[in-house]
């Protein structure tokens, strides 16, 4: 019903597109942007980031996975994904490719068949080493963008624009790829994989672990037992995590009311969700948002 979405950051206040590489809001390119307002609560992401750190590191989670990134390396954020940034050292640098949720489907549509490894991967984990000729080659292919972006006289530049775009995804998909391990996972391991995909695509509506037992056809005590013995954490606390995240993403990002927040996120009132917030946080709602 209400279908705001918590935006990376707002492109209009937070970034000078002056001073960026851009076809309209589809595409932009930066280098070293320094934004910070944004940064300081829980996100959730509506487009694709691409970011090829050259120098320093930088610390967060991704769908309350903890990452600590360190250059030289790539970092891949994916729609729907909730983003925390820790900070970043102070001699970070990266190259920054940003592209509109539209313009990924539109871009991956036919010429990309599958990104299935990829968006295996990037839920694992959001970043990869690269080596040196792999930097090379991402630099490249950024650099190639720019350039051709920046001719506005070619009467191709948006097609052109878009290839490129291509070619880049598929190079940051065999980066990924050679970074997975090969070894066969274990059955608790797929399972618990499964477990999180299903949380995150339905948390919002179903917060009883019988939801999600009954859908990998097991018992909810041993889901849990399995998830617990995985992660460290119950299939309970994983659940209410990504709850509490989303609840605060909403509170400090949006200008949603508390009800409406409420019933996003699929609780019978108010009230209910006011005293979940505050069994968990010890702050009520508007507690929190007023932090």
């Amino acid at each position: 019903m209400y279908n705001k979405s918590i935006s990376l950051f707002d492109w209009r206040s937070e970034i000078n597109l002056e001073k960026a590489d851009a076809i309209g809001e589809d595409l932009i390119l930066l280098e070293d942007p320094v934004i910070h307002s944004s940064f300081e609560n829980p996100f959730k992401v509506d487009i694709t980031a691409v970011i090829i750190c050259t120098m320093g590191s930088m610390e967060g989670s991704v769908n309350l996975k903890h990452f600590t990134l360190k250059a030289p390396a790539l970092f891949v954020v994916l729609p729907h994904q909730i983003l925390e940034i820790k900070g970043y050292s102070s001699d970070f640098y990266g190259y920054y490719l940003i592209i509109s949720h539209q313009s990924v489907d539109s871009l991956t549509a036919f010429y990309i068949k599958d990104l299935h490894t990829l968006r295996n991967a990037v839920k694992t984990d959001p970043w990869t080493p690269l080596s040196k000729e792999n930097t090379e080659r991402m630099l490249l292919y950024f650099k190639a963008i720019q350039r051709i972006i920046r001719a506005e006289e070619n009467i191709h530049q948006i097609k052109i624009a878009e290839l490129l775009v291509q070619a880049m995804y598929l190079e940051i998909e065999n980066v990924f790829h050679k970074s997975l391990k090969n070894e066969k996972k274990s059955k608790r391991v797929i399972l618990t994989e499964r477990f999180m995909d299903l949380l995150e695509h339905h948390y919002q509506q179903h917060r009883d672990v019988k939801f999600y037992a009954d859908k990998l056809s097991l018992t909810p005590k041993y889901l849990s037992k399995i998830i617990d013995e995985d992660t460290g954490m119950s299939a309970t606390e994983w659940i209410n995590s990504y709850v509490l995240l989303e609840a605060k993403a909403l509170l400090k990002s949006t200008d949603l009311t508390i009800q409406q927040i409420s019933l996003q996120l699929n609780f019978p009132s108010q009230s209910h969700f006011g005293k979940y917030f505050k069994n968990h946080t010890n702050l009520s709602p508007k507690e929190y948002r007023l932090q």
